[in-house]
């Protein structure tokens, strides 16, 4: 049982990146922002299975918790730190799925990113299984599922205009200050981007609202400010695609015309 766990395990690589950037719209920074606070940049233990933890909680309310008495180490009625770490996590998973199978792979979290089980739909999956073989195949598959959950979960607003702790509490829950998730993916994001930080959001509203353009100055690139950045662009002479790229920022006075700094902004329309 253990062997179907073993994939790949390929890494990932910088087309992999720009892809899931450029279906997210966001930065490519941000996405590996994420996966170094998620997986420490890696999706897969050195016995070439990904990473996983087993969440007992989720195998609890999965079961009705008819496992809580016969198995404590595997299901309880509320989240408890009985992880036993690494590679050992698939003992208690494969000791779950002798119990309840389907249950089992979805109270695990798994990949670069550490999708819950639970969520394979929102990853884009039709069920548990296909999401698991596909957690087992690469880490490009992991970026894939990642991207689907960040845009089924309306999370990819967040990364576009880099607001941490509104995805930190979308993709981490509630608690996420207690560990400085967002802190961390702060940190992340300005060293994979050079420390360079483009204009952001506000900026680009500022601006629209100086030349009189309707558009609320609150920091999220919703359906007004694509509105706005397209009849700017109109009016401008340039492509209406609502994206905020090199030439769209030079017009809008926040960077000088072929400023290495606009390669580093590149805001697409909504999904």
């Amino acid at each position: 049982m253990a062997s179907e766990f073993v994939g790949r395990a390929v890494k990932l690589n910088e087309e992999d990146y720009q892809t899931a950037a450029d279906k997210i719209g966001c930065q490519v920074a941000a996405v590996k922002a994420v996966v170094e606070v998620e997986a420490a940049g890696s999706g897969f233990f050195k016995d070439d299975r990904p990473k996983i933890l087993f969440e007992s909680r989720w195998f609890h309310k999965l079961t009705d918790g008819q496992y809580d008495t016969s198995h404590p180490d595997l299901s309880t009625p509320q989240w408890v730190r009985n992880y036993y770490g690494g590679p050992r996590e698939y003992e208690r998973l494969i000791a779950a799925m002798t119990l309840n199978r389907d249950a089992a792979l979805q109270s695990a979290s798994w990949g670069m990113f550490q999708i819950m089980g639970i969520n394979y739909k929102l990853a884009g999956f039709k069920n548990v299984e296909d999401f698991v073989k596909a957690m087992v195949d690469s880490e490009g598959s992991h970026l894939q599922a990642f991207v689907g959950f960040v845009i089924n979960s309306r999370l990819d607003d967040e990364l576009r205009d880099l607001r941490w702790a509104d995805f930190a509490r979308g993709y981490n829950g509630p608690g996420y200050k207690q560990n400085h998730y967002d802190e961390k993916l702060a940190a992340a994001f300005s060293k994979h981007s050079g420390g360079v930080i483009a204009p952001s959001t506000l900026d680009i509203q500022m601006a629209l609202k100086k030349r009189g353009y309707n558009v609320e100055v609150d920091g999220v690139t919703g359906t007004q400010t694509r509105n706005a950045i397209r009849e700017f662009q109109t009016a401008e002479g340039l492509m209406p695609d609502g994206a905020v790229g090199p030439k769209t920022l030079a017009a809008l006075g926040l960077l000088e015309a072929g400023d290495s700094l606009a390669l580093c902004m590149d805001l697409h329309a909504d999904h």
